[in-house]
């Protein structure tokens, strides 16, 4: 080029990098590591508030406690109908009720003593189903193998020394229980408990 734009020499001019950009570059850095910070705060914030370390301290407590087996309690043995001797009483205005009830107890295998009217502390004096007399032994073993076939029974005992227990029948008697929901009550009564979990 020639004219009063001319250059001479061999050296060139030096183009320096604008200060500004450097400061720029810094700004952008400093802003990424704050919005960091700040979003690393925001989730402790969030685990503080809503219980983020119940789900570790669940899972620790968990691994901790060892892993019980599951057991079941054994069933009370209770006896069998046959050892069972059962007085049937007709506590009702309805003729010949004690001596049917007797004969459906018998086809069901239990023992069977006297059979008649109630006394007269009983006699139409049982609004319900019916009920079992005995002595005191009898609330866990015959009367709970007596309850199975008659659903509703109220429950007394008396001062009997004897195994034998009472049927004295009420006003709301009209059948016993089918054989078939008898022995479901009784298998439900035969199976064991289960034993409760260990806390830990």
């Amino acid at each position: 080029m020639g004219g009063k734009y001319r250059i001479t020499g061999d050296a060139y001019p030096r183009m320096r990098r604008p200060r500004h950009r450097r400061r720029l570059v810094i700004a952008g850095i400093g802003a990424v590591v704050a919005l960091s910070l700040a979003g690393w705060g925001t989730l402790q914030l969030i685990d503080v508030f809503t219980g983020g370390d119940k789900s570790a301290s669940a899972a620790d407590h968990k691994r901790d406690c060892p892993t019980a087996k599951p057991s079941a309690a054994p069933a009370k043995a209770l006896p069998k109908p046959a050892a069972i001797k059962v007085n049937v009483y007709n506590a009702t205005t309805r003729s010949g009720l004690a001596k049917s009830a007797a004969e459906e107890l018998k086809k069901r295998g239990f023992a069977i003593g006297e059979v008649g009217n109630a006394a007269k502390a009983y006699d139409k004096k049982v609004p319900g189903t019916g009920v079992l007399l005995g002595a005191p032994t009898a609330t866990d073993g015959s009367f709970t193998v007596l309850g199975t076939q008659l659903a509703g029974t109220v429950q007394k005992t008396d001062t009997r020394r004897t195994g034998e227990v009472d049927l004295i029948l009420g006003a709301k008697f009209k059948a016993f229980s089918t054989p078939q929901e008898a022995t479901a009550a009784m298998a439900a009564l035969t199976k064991p408990a289960p034993a409760p979990s260990p806390s830990c």
